[in-house]
């Protein structure tokens, strides 16, 4: 069982202050997460430098990903390393994400920046319910679309400071990998959880 920040932002996004080595430290000195997913608003540098800098450890993993910004909000791909041509459209960047072979996450779906109802239509491969920046009803709305539309839901930090690292993750049953991480996800062998106290406690919608 691994923990998973499938969300968060390095320095190379712009509006974070998270250094590349400053992440790769942390996360080798955190006691369960030891896997993430960079994804930086469109670029993928943030992911090439986390990696560079993550190869010395073993226990790490690092899933490449981008935040897409689109007129009609965000989109995140994981499992690619090569960008779309910027700007883009929503449902681009979907049929760039399917024939690179990546996966399709919707983040925050119901607070800014997200697709709201325009999730219920494109193809997607999870849906994030568990955002800490997002309000517990946005997250719940988000956990119901999952629901609804029969997709796993996982949750992320969408962390863009270090005090906002490692407050929730998703369990995911895979091994340490890239490719397996991804197919786990699509096959729905995840968990959102969020740390109450000290201690993970499971997202539950409501």
């Amino acid at each position: 069982m691994l923990r998973v920040d499938l969300h968060l932002h390095t320095a190379f996004s712009g509006d974070s202050s998270i250094s590349p080595r400053l992440l790769v430290d942390q996360l080798h000195a955190h006691p369960s997460i030891n896997v993430v997913a960079i994804t930086d608003h469109n670029t993928l540098e943030g992911y090439f430098q986390v990696q560079k800098l993550a190869r010395p450890y073993n226990d790490l993993t690092i899933l490449p990903g981008v935040e897409i910004s689109t007129k009609k909000g965000d989109l995140i791909i994981l499992g690619v390393e090569e960008m779309p041509n910027i700007p883009i459209d929503l449902y681009s960047a979907v049929d760039f994400a399917k024939a690179s072979e990546g996966i399709v996450i919707i983040p925050h779906p119901y607070r800014s920046m997200g697709i709201e109802d325009l999730a219920m239509n494109i193809e997607a491969d999870a849906i994030e319910v568990l955002n800490p920046t997002a309000t517990k009803k946005e997250n719940v709305m988000a956990h119901n679309l999952a629901r609804m539309r029969n997709l796993p839901g996982v949750a992320g930090t969408d962390a863009h400071s270090a005090n906002e690292l490692w407050t929730v993750y998703t369990e995911i049953k895979a091994q340490p990998s890239i490719d397996d991480v991804l197919r786990a996800i699509q096959k729905g062998a995840v968990k959102p959880v969020a740390w109450a106290q000290g201690k993970p406690a499971e997202m539950r919608g409501g």
